[in-house]
């Protein structure tokens, strides 16, 4: 008697970019990292890696080891987001995107929840719409689904 050999299912191994990565994240002790495979999920990236910092500048150091480890080992970053607040600060590496949070912030936005699973597994909390001096409904506001609650326009209208 004879069985049917099934398929086994490769588990993805990582890519040296991503071992560059995580070995700036392991060097400035970044805490709770995750690595998430994106592929079939998204065309912008193969790998999302989100790490947390204790506090703004431990974020601002994190991000910067990255990128000098993918500078050294001649990889051209893409672009770099949010150091100026160091809340959020994302790294784009074209294949690997690196998100390293404040924990408040990583709990408040969830990416590992948004892509681990199908998404729809996640619930969604709708704003109740507000009323306004009148009593009329107005529409509650978006919730933030990229990088950044406020635009920069925003920012400096709100400061004025």
């Amino acid at each position: 008697m004879t069985t049917a050999k099934r398929p086994r299912r490769s588990v993805p191994r990582a890519t040296p970019l991503e071992d560059i990565v995580t070995t700036a994240l392991d060097d400035m002790k970044a805490v709770n990292v995750r690595v998430l495979d994106v592929r079939g999920q998204t065309d912008i990236a193969d790998t999302f890696v989100i790490a947390s910092g204790n506090s703004d500048r431990h974020v601002r150091s994190i991000a910067e080891r990255v990128i000098q480890k993918a500078r050294a080992a001649g990889i051209r970053t893409h672009g770099i987001e949010g150091e100026r607040d160091s809340e959020w600060v994302l790294v784009d590496l074209t294949d690997v995107i690196v998100h390293v949070m404040l924990p408040r912030t990583r709990e408040f936005y969830g990416l590992e929840r948004l892509w681990e699973g199908d998404g729809a597994s996640v619930p969604v909390k709708a704003a109740a719409p507000r009323r306004t001096k009148t009593g009329a409904k107005r529409a509650a506001p978006r919730a933030a689904a990229a990088h950044g609650a406020r635009s920069r326009a925003a920012r400096s209208r709100n400061t004025h």
